[in-house]
């Protein structure tokens, strides 16, 4: 008799614990295969000190085929299922077309960054999913201050040194806190004023925390010189910097989108009910008249049974946790072990902000400061699935020796467009990139007649730490031209996606992205 085939799409949170705990499940009696685009598994919460210049790139990264030794790795992202034929149609590296036969389908696909109709935010910002994303922002930073040193041209020098980041949840005041002391520590000895701006629509940095730690984060942040500018958002990019919804307009060269992120598309493909772009699934995390499909992570509304009628956010410790849910009940649907419904229990937030400062709330306790930092890191630490001496390393390298701000040049500006539906890679030259619009709009293999999935809302925005952000609305508009840091390259046009609407339930916690 053949083993059962188990496909699981998506190496991140959910999907990377879920391989991990099914192949030590069914100890060689199933053939579990991980299909991923890249060969590793991101620990998204640790990318901002990547881009500070604080971790090397592979810190933040674990081998998939080094800790995963009785799963099949596979390089290729999804780009479609056949529900009934029971088949997964992807597309290699060097974009050769592959197939793959399942008995179990588990959809753990992540999510992707959320555009709004802003004019040029497609063309002149970057998001902050992605490894080549940080790459990226952590040279521009280093080349916009060298540049600005080199400059004759007192306007032409301020430019560069301001920085602005939109969205104020987890990434983007991680972002501008650790991108302020980079650029501070850049511009020691140097006639050099760096500027970093950091701007949310909601009335306080990190609105879905506790508001104690919200005034901590806010303090450190401003203490530090961050010009942070609540209840204020993006009415237009351009080459030469961003109109702010107030009327100002800021010159700069560089501008971060951390907003937050939505569902992958591929969800939406299946033609199978949705609930603000995720998969609607039952608490085992299986998808109703579907016995044969799973889903978890940031691509499943998940019931939160802690509160009836609601669904959980899209964050790290819920993906994290599903799972392992869900490879448990993957299992049991094989004949092993028996399977069980998805609870959880809020274990705290933890926000770095640099330095030793953080803001932490550990099982509730509100923490600030250098215990805070400790219990950050501490956290960090026992979270990640390898490379802890590697990191913990690098920690204290930082904290002895300076930091190496120097350009690599391995990502360029139209390498990492904010509307691609990959933000792990960095767009090849020669290779067309599928917009995530057309993605959207495949047709749903599984339908009858092959009629395309209807569109659902793009989803929640979510945050790289437990947590979560709100979505920031920002006003509608036409997309302009040019890239940012003086390069004209034209770069793909932004998504056309319907705002999200608010969710009318109330008290219901903001999403985060895992």
């Amino acid at each position: 008799m053949s083993r059962p085939r188990i496909v699981i799409v998506g190496a991140g949170f959910a999907g990377y614990r879920t391989a991990r705990v099914l192949s030590r499940l069914t100890r060689h009696q199933a053939r579990i295969t991980l299909l991923n685009p890249t060969d590793y598994f991101l620990y998204l919460p640790l990318l901002p000190q990547v881009a500070a210049g604080i971790l090397e790139p592979r810190r933040v990264t674990v081998s998939l085929s080094a800790t995963l030794r009785d799963v099949r790795l596979v390089l290729g992202e999804a780009d479609a299922v056949d529900l009934d034929g029971r088949t997964v149609h992807y597309s290699g590296p060097e974009g050769d077309p592959g197939t793959l036969h399942f008995d179990r389908l588990v959809l753990a696909a992540g999510s992707v960054n959320k555009l709004l109709p802003v004019p040029g935010v497609a063309e002149h910002a970057h998001g902050f999913r992605g490894l080549p994303e940080a790459l990226y922002l952590r040279d521009q930073v280093t080349r916009q201050m060298e540049l600005a040193a080199a400059e004759d041209d007192p306007k032409s020098c301020s430019a560069r040194c301001t920085f602005v980041v939109v969205g104020a949840g987890y990434t983007g005041t991680e972002v501008a806190a650790q991108g302020q002391l980079f650029t501070a520590a850049q511009a020691r000895g140097r006639p050099l004023k760096p500027r970093w701006l950091l701007l949310d629509i909601a009335d306080r940095v990190l609105p879905e925390l506790d508001e104690r730690l919200s005034r901590t984060a806010d303090k450190v942040l401003r203490e530090r010189g961050v010009d942070v500018r609540t209840g204020t958002s993006v009415k237009e990019a351009t080459h030469a910097g961003v109109l702010l919804s107030d009327g100002e307009f800021i010159d700069t060269r560089t501008l971060v989108w951390c907003v937050g992120v939505r569902p992958d598309p591929l969800a939406e493909s299946l033609g199978l009910p949705m609930e603000r772009g995720r998969l609607l699934v039952d608490p085992h995390l299986q998808v109703p008249g579907r016995p044969e499909l799973f889903a978890c992570g940031d691509a499943a509304a998940v019931p939160d049974l802690e509160r009836p009628g609601s669904y959980t956010p899209m964050t790290a410790q819920h993906a994290w946790r599903q799972g392992k849910v869900a490879a448990r009940n993957v299992a049991a649907s094989l004949g092993v072990g028996e399977r069980r419904a998805y609870r959880h229990r809020d274990m705290g937030f933890a926000v770095d902000l640099g330095g030793v400062k953080a803001a932490a709330n550990p099982l509730g306790l509100p923490l600030s400061g250098v215990a805070a930092g400790a219990v950050t890191r501490g956290y960090h630490l026992a979270a990640m699935p390898g490379n802890r001496v590697r990191v913990a390393a690098d920690w204290l390298l930082d904290a002895v020796l300076p930091r190496q701000a120097v350009q690599l040049g391995l990502v360029r500006s139209w390498s990492v467009p904010l509307d691609t539906a990959s933000p792990e890679l960095a767009r090849v030259p020669g290779k067309p990139e599928k917009p995530v619009e057309d993605q959207m709009n495949e047709p749903a293999k599984n339908q009858p007649g092959g009629e395309p999935a209807k569109n659902q809302p793009g989803g929640e925005p979510a945050k790289n730490q437990p947590g979560g952000e709100p979505a920031k609305n920002q006003p509608g508009g036409e997309p302009a031209k040019n890239q940012p840091g003086g390069e004209h390259t034209e770069a793909p046009g932004p998504v056309k996606q319907e705002d999200i609407p608010p969710d009318p339930r109330p008290g219901r916690p903001a999403e985060g992205d895992s």
